[in-house]
């Protein structure tokens, strides 16, 4: 599966931004999907996951709550609509999907986008 993110920018502290994902080449409905993120300097982490359904999310603790992964599997689309934005949410964010059991380890997540930057200042 192709996936390819969108919808990053830079935006002030206390704002929203709204990603996207979208996938080709595979049946989305079969695929774990997750984002994942990865400041300047530091290692790449989780930040949310969701299950084919939709019914069991994940969420980083520091994301709770401002942040919220949900899918369209009709359009093959994942999103993370981040709100209450902090400049430590200041990433790269990756969606990535996943075949098989449900998993929120990013080195479990075979195929990845490329990735849309997010800026937030304050």
């Amino acid at each position: 599966v192709q996936l390819q993110a969108s919808g990053g920018g830079l935006v002030q502290a206390g704002e929203s931004l709204k990603l996207s994902c979208a996938a080709s080449g595979g049946t989305f409905s079969t695929y774990i999907m997750g984002w994942f993120r990865q400041a300047a300097g530091k290692e790449r982490e989780f930040v949310a996951t969701i299950s084919r359904s939709g019914i069991r999310i994940n969420y980083a603790d520091s994301v709770k709550g401002r942040f919220t992964i949900f899918r369209d599997n009709a359009k093959s689309t994942v999103y993370l609509q981040m709100i209450s934005l902090k400049p430590e949410d200041t990433a790269v964010y990756y969606c990535a999907a996943r075949s098989g059991s449900y998993s929120v380890r990013q080195t479990e997540f075979g195929s990845w986008g490329q990735g849309t930057e997010v800026t937030v200042s304050s």
